[in-house]
This record gives structure tokens, sequence and C-alpha cells, in this order.
């Protein structure tokens, strides 16, 4: 595609100017929508681009674009497949690295190339099948039998490895909670003042000050975190504080990662989970070699690191596939070809049935990348992106 460009006046209808920019202008088909497209570089001044909008919105025929026309319009005249959209939505989005590099590894379209390949083995299974339907009162020959039987469990493994991967894939999109939890007056909201360095909670002497869960957005290694400083763990005094702690109970089960502040004691209602971290608080006060503290910020960093690598083992099976629409269309594909791998291993009676089932499957595995079953997903997909994206 031969990109053309060039510094133009840019005037109103009266012929004044408006400003001074740079035009660009993309031929279709290897524009990013597929399309004639022109660029203006303006300046930038909110004065300059309203007016520009202004002008434009007086020629007949223009508009303004809605959230997401130009990558829909990618999608319709296919320079984009909808994994690659999706992709594209989480890529602008991006707050860490972590969340870039995966985003862009979709956007590239590394999971719609596995879709091909996924798609090709169901094929070439199916075809082997429908050659024998014309024989249905024959026995399906052992040796193509045996070749499809290969191919199923070929494809069953990718996927099912792909179907595991996407829920630390989800996480790698939405963040990782990590919740501080442990008695009241440890030193939890000190700790999470330190570790994000701001004053996110209120710091008091007095036992049960924090009575709702605060949380932290941060970055940890290019991971998403958000930090939990939740209500201490005790037998409450008074109602308000019992609320207070059962959300911190409930949060805490639910997080990622607790990280178990104590004084020599344990959190009341809660026990840790194997790779919980479990340290001492206060470490400023009690001198001992293992404890933390948030105020002077002994051991934050060892801690911090801790975090991190627990965090970054997890992200290790970390798959292609992002999102539950895509474990569901993979589970989909994997339960039709189990029941096709039934059929076939069984006394070729149902040949047809399995040669459907493999259908099934590449239905499932194509929905991955939009060519079916997708039309209602659209406009939820596009109405996160950004007008004249």
């Amino acid at each position: 595609m031969e990109r053309r460009s060039s510094l133009r006046k840019i005037r109103d209808h009266a012929g004044r100017v408006i400003d001074e920019a740079l035009v660009l202008a993309f031929p279709g088909p290897g524009s990013f929508t597929g399309e004639d497209i022109a660029e203006l570089h303006l300046h930038g001044s909110i004065a300059i681009i309203n007016t520009v909008l202004w002008e434009l919105g007086k020629i007949p025929g223009f508009r303004e674009a809605e959230p997401g026309e130009f990558t829909r319009r990618a999608l319709e005249n296919d320079r984009l497949d909808l994994s690659r959209v999706e992709g594209l939505a989480d890529l602008i989005e991006s707050e860490t690295e972590a969340q870039r590099l995966q985003a862009m590894r979709v956007f590239s379209g590394a999971l719609g190339r596995k879709a091909e390949e996924w798609r090709a083995l169901a094929i070439r299974a199916a075809a082997l099948l429908e050659a024998t339907i014309d024989f249905a009162d024959e026995e399906v020959p052992k040796d193509v039998g045996g070749e499809v039987l290969t191919l199923i469990d070929q494809l069953s493994a990718a996927l099912e490895r792909e179907s595991q991967g996407v829920e630390v894939a989800e996480r790698i999109r939405e963040g990782f909670e990590v919740a501080i939890v442990g008695p009241p007056n440890v030193g939890k909201s000190t700790m999470l003042n330190a570790l994000t360095g701001r004053e996110a909670a209120i710091i008091s002497e007095v036992a049960g000050t924090t009575r709702d869960v605060i949380e932290v957005r941060m970055d940890l290694r290019g991971l998403p975190v958000t930090l939990l400083d939740t209500a201490g763990l005790r037998e409450a005094t008074d109602a308000i504080e019992k609320i207070g702690v059962d959300r911190a109970l409930e949060r805490a089960r639910r997080a990622d990662l607790r990280i178990f502040l104590h004084d020599g004691g344990g959190a009341e209602g809660l026990e840790p989970e194997a790779e919980d971290i479990v340290v001492r608080g206060k470490g400023d006060l009690t001198g001992e070699a293992d404890a933390v503290s948030g105020l002077t910020g002994k051991g934050l960093d060892a801690l911090v690191e801790r975090v991190a690598r627990i965090l970054e083992k997890r992200t290790s099976g970390s798959q292609t596939a992002t999102r539950i629409r895509h474990k569901l269309a993979i589970d989909r594909a994997r339960e039709a070809l189990a029941t096709a791998r039934n059929m076939v291993e069984s006394d070729g009676e149902h040949v047809e049935l399995a040669a459907e089932e493999l259908r099934t499957a590449i239905r499932a595995i194509d929905s991955l990348i939009g060519r079916v079953d997708v039309e209602d997903l659209l406009d939820e997909i596009f109405s996160s992106f950004c007008l004249g994206k």
C-alpha cells in the first residue's frame, strides 16, 4: 500500500485557515479498515479540533465515528478477526507490561493462528469419517479409525492446555488481588501505605480503625496487582466492626494471595493456604530478623520480591486464549471431540454422528475468531472502544 503524506493548510468553508496539519492518505484495501482513509494530524488544541469537526460535519455524508466503528469496519472487511479485535481492546486498556505483552500477542493474531491449526486437525478427522459414510454397513477401516483417534487426541490435548491457561490470562487482564490480613493494630494499613507510597489508609493506634476493605492498584514487576487492606480479624465489638470483619473475610478468601501479618497469634476465622505468606509485623519494635515494618520499611523489599515470585510463577501457565468466551468455546469443542472419540472407538455404527460431533467442534473453534455465532457479542465488544478507534 502506498501511503501519501503532505503538509497542508486546513481551511473552513469561508476559506479561513484553521490550522496547518500533516495529512496522511491510506488507500484501501491496505488500510486499517480496508477502505480509503485520510488522517489529519492537527496541533491538538480543543478549539482547533472542535472547529475542524464542525467544518467536517457540514460536508454531506460526514459524521463522527461511533465507538469502535473503525475497528468494526476492519472486522467486517476481513482486516481483523474477532480475537484480534479483542486483543486490540485489551491493548488499549493495558496498564502494565504483562497486560501489554499478552494483549499484543492476541492482537498480532496468535490465537487466530492456533484456531486455524486446530480447525485443520478437526477437518482432517471429519474428512476421514465422511469418506466412510457411503459404506455405513461396514465398520470404519482400522487404519482410518486409528488416524482419526490420533487427530482427536492431538487436538484435545492442545485445547485442554489452552483451556487451563485462560484463568491465568484472565487474572493478567483483570489484575491479581493480594489481601493483607491479620488481627487489629498489627500494622496492615501502615504496610499498605508503605507499599503504595501514599496515605491510602488511615493509621491509628486505636484497634479496629479500618472498617471497610481499602483497595489500591499497583504495578508489580509488570503485573497488575490490587492490594487489599482489610479490617482486623477478631471478635467484633460492635455491629459496624462486624460488617467490616465479615467483608474482610469474604474478600480475603476470594483473593489470589494473602499476606498474614501477625503479632505472635493467629487471624480469627481464617487459615493460611499453601502459597500464602505469613510474616511478623511491627519489626521496628520486635527486632526480629524476619519481621517486617511498614513504618521503617524493614523487610518490605524481600516481601514484595516474594509476592512477585509467587504471581510470576502462576502466570507461566498463561496461554493465548484470554477470555471466558474463549474458554467456553474451547470447552464446547473439547466436549464434542470427547463424544466423537467414544463413537469412533465403538463398533463403527455411529460414523455419521461422530462426523457431526467433529463439525460441532469446528463451529466452536470458528467462533473464537468470529466466523460463526458471534453477532450478539459485537455490540458489547465495540462499546468498550473509544471514539475514532
